[in-house]
């Protein structure tokens, strides 16, 4: 026997099973931060997906009889967050807004990362247009996010759907110029290089070496890109960009007619404005917590 694998069996090598994406799952469940994130926006995907069950109310019922010298009372027993100027109760529309608002941001964010990774891997991995792409993402940057979602809802008319575009559109350059420096710093690494020399296609070194190991940055800023959708989108809504529909229950809809009532009836804006600090809160713990699991720097062997 020599001395290689004398020293080989005494000092035994350590491993983690299931590879990086296990030991990230399991670093972080014992995150505090991150478990409570989960949890906040456990609870308003649940909200959102059985609003019809959960709302004490329909929330477009409504009720005149319930407004009081042209005013919204304030919360009781039958409507807990009181009601709006029509008489429809908060607390449902608060509950259904969870649907729209949770719609907005996740669309808008997948629509920014799916062309973000595509244009990256582009761009990092096969150079291809690689300056023509970084000089357009970069006078994207160069312009205000919020501007420039603004001036393409306007372009595109109020709307939802224009809402969603606008903030998705916003996201590309950043994901792209994300994606494309995380590529550039593995694609020279040695396990890319003896991939290549084996005869692996570009295409499976991409996807199957690359794109695992550089997409983790990626994610994280994913996550946390979805608190800022969401304020993104009541921000919109707030200026009049989002739907025209006075019935429909979104939150930034909600702020936007809870302006005239600020003095009189302040309820009104206050719940929908917690319903959005608490789920980017939620969003904001989570992707911190992605952030130090997925960190290189954080990844020592227990």
């Amino acid at each position: 026997m020599g001395v290689v694998e004398i020293e080989a069996q005494q000092v035994p090598l350590q491993t983690t099973p299931g590879g990086l994406w296990n030991e990230a799952f399991y670093r972080l469940l014992r995150n505090p931060g991150a478990i409570v994130g989960a949890v906040i926006v456990f609870l308003f995907v649940f909200v959102a997906l059985f609003a019809p069950w959960l709302a004490p109310y329909p929330p477009d019922e409504q009720n005149l009889e319930l407004v009081v010298d042209g005013c919204c009372p304030g919360p009781s027993w039958q409507h807990p967050m009181g009601v709006d100027d029509l008489g429809r109760d908060e607390l449902s529309r608060v509950i259904y807004g969870a649907r729209n608002s949770l719609l907005v941001g996740i669309v808008s964010v997948t629509v920014g990362l799916t062309a973000g990774l595509v244009l990256g891997c582009v761009a990092g991995y096969f150079g291809r247009l690689d300056n023509v792409l970084m000089r357009i993402v970069d006078i994207m940057l160069a312009i205000p996010g919020f501007l420039m979602a603004i001036g393409i809802a306007a372009l595109l008319g109020p709307g939802l759907l224009s809402v969603m575009i606008a903030i998705g559109i916003v996201n590309i350059p950043i994901f792209t110029r994300l994606m494309r420096g995380s590529i550039l710093g593995q694609k020279e690494n040695d396990y890319v290089l003896a991939a290549r020399a084996v005869g692996v296609p570009n295409r499976r070194v991409l996807t199957n070496h690359i794109l695992p190991n550089a997409i983790s940055p990626v994610i994280v800023a994913g996550t946390l890109a979805l608190a800022t959708a969401i304020i993104d989108a009541a921000g919109l809504a707030f200026l009049g960009l989002g739907s025209q529909d006075p019935a429909l229950p979104e939150w930034g809809i909600m702020l936007t007619d809870a302006v005239r009532y600020l003095q009189t009836a302040p309820f009104l804006a206050l719940f929908p404005s917690v319903a959005i600090i608490v789920v980017v809160m939620g969003f904001n713990l989570i992707g911190d917590g992605l952030r130090e699991a997925l960190d290189p720097k954080l990844r020592g062997r227990a």
